[in-house]
């Protein structure tokens, strides 16, 4: 085996959505710069999510809205999904983003891109297995870790005899499950749920909580769930899964109901039931790098973790998993390492969107965070049938819901459930960050007929003070 030892002014393990911009960045400064990477350039977000399960969620709509042609007056003929085709599209697009990214990243002057697997054998020193063969011995003044994380695999007896899916594997489907039972109730199962309904799947969520979306307002959360039901999936609530089998190629889900025990049978099991941080391999204890006990990283509000010089960027120091989280971080980094800045994850917005259709967009505080966090407010609610646009293109399905503070007019939080929820919510989200009152979208004049004139409507609802 063929052993070199290099030093750098940095070192990057995982070419993630923090990883990747900040090596060039680093490199542009005149730093020498490693950038470790295991499998592919991306992280999760290119490779194994957003952007091929919504490049997947696109070819569902298309099914769907094709399926609703005649409500249009346009007469479309029988729908076929080729899920192989599907697959294809998926995996095209998915090659040209890593292939640009890798491209970019090679072209940079200052960064090595280095495939392998990486380990701590010392402080700040790493040992990289490489993909083609040999080793590197890794040394730098700064280490900065972008390893992201995985799908978790929960203790359920039998799982581990069952040839379950997982939010990775579901997407190499080629062939359409006739049941995919669903384990997991969050943002995953629910955009998988939906995604093979649309394609012609029998589906069925099994939630252990009595909500979907358990982070949400149980008003939300039904909305969603009532959307879903109405698409024809089965939604179980407060169902405990005890047991999964494999009897002559069907799968059997054994649960725990509120009506009793059932035995829930299907073609294809996925399990989203969340996931967990890739630092097994990492060999931390001999970098001095402490974990929590879930195994993520614990970082401080520079990212800093508790070896100096050492740092954690996107999913693998846990909070919210989200690709534009784990950017905001780069964001960070590059200003205290480059600037001399003193930015810190506190207070930062996190916004998000579950890409169901139509798509629920969040923002800022929910009634129950408000609540706990003792702060009086008001809340606007809104239901998406009364915004002209939507029902101009026959989306009416979801609500608008947003608080507000009782005292100042400040807008706390919101909820989008609708047609482009997600957008609208970006709008509530760029007032909120400009410290706009709720009365500047109550009364703006926005152009007519857009989804975004729903906002002075929605304000102009504001219901009695609710407080903690």
């Amino acid at each position: 085996m063929v052993t070199e030892s290099r030093t750098y002014d940095a070192v990057i393990v995982g070419a993630g959505q923090s990883g990747v911009p900040l090596s060039t960045a680093l490199a542009r400064a005149g730093w020498k710069v490693a950038l470790v990477e295991r499998q592919y350039v991306g992280g999760s977000c290119i490779n194994w999510g957003c952007t091929p399960t919504k490049t997947m969620v696109a070819s569902a709509r298309v099914a769907h809205v094709a399926r609703r042609a005649e409500t249009y007056g346009v007469h479309a003929g029988p729908v076929k999904v080729n899920m192989a085709a599907v697959r294809r599209r998926k995996a095209e697009i998915v090659e040209g983003f890593r292939q640009n990214l890798q491209r970019r990243i090679r072209e940079a002057e200052g960064v090595d891109l280095i495939m392998g697997e990486a380990r701590f054998t010392g402080h700040k020193a790493l040992a990289v297995s490489l993909n083609d063969g040999g080793s590197l011995h890794l040394s730098a003044d700064k280490i900065l870790l972008n390893t992201g994380g995985r799908p978790h695999v929960p203790h359920l007896p039998g799982l581990e005899d069952v040839p379950f899916l997982d939010s990775t594997s579901v997407m190499e489907l080629e062939e359409l499950p006739e049941h995919l039972i669903i384990l997991g109730g969050g943002y995953v199962g629910l955009e998988f749920g939906q995604m093979f309904c649309r394609f012609g799947s029998q589906v069925t969520i099994v939630q252990r909580s009595g909500q979907l979306l358990s982070e949400e307002d149980p008003d939300v959360a039904e909305a969603v769930a009532q959307i879903l039901r109405e698409d024809g999936i089965q939604v179980l609530l407060n169902a405990e899964a005890r047991e999964a089998r494999q009897e002559n190629g069907t799968i059997s889900l054994h649960v725990q109901a509120p009506d009793g025990q059932q035995v829930l049978r299907g073609s294809h099991l996925l399990v989203a039931t969340g996931r967990e941080p890739n630092t097994d391999a990492l060999n931390l204890a001999a970098g001095g790098v402490a974990v929590d006990r879930r195994g993520y990283i614990v970082a401080d509000e520079r990212l800093e973790t508790n070896v100096p010089g050492i740092y954690a960027l996107g999913d693998v120091k846990g909070g919210p998993a989200f690709t534009h989280v784990s950017y905001d971080d780069y964001r960070i980094l590059c200003a205290n390492l480059l600037e001399g800045g003193g930015r810190t994850v506190h207070d930062r917005p996190v916004p998000y969107v579950v890409f169901t259709d139509p798509q629920l967009g969040r923002v800022g505080l929910t009634e129950r965070q408000a609540r706990e966090a003792g702060r009086r407010f008001r809340v606007a609610r809104m239901p998406m049938s009364w915004v002209a646009r939507a029902v101009e293109v026959d989306e009416t399905r979801g609500l608008m819901k947003a608080l507000v503070d009782a005292e100042t007019g400040q807008i706390l939080g919101a909820a989008i459930l609708g047609y482009q929820g997600g957008e609208i919510m970006a709008m509530i989200q760029v007032a909120m960050m400009g410290g706009l009152p709720y009365t500047a979208l109550r009364d703006a004049v926005f152009t007519h007929p857009t989804l975004s004139e729903a906002l002075n409507s929605l304000f102009s609802s504001l219901e009695d003070e609710g407080s903690g």
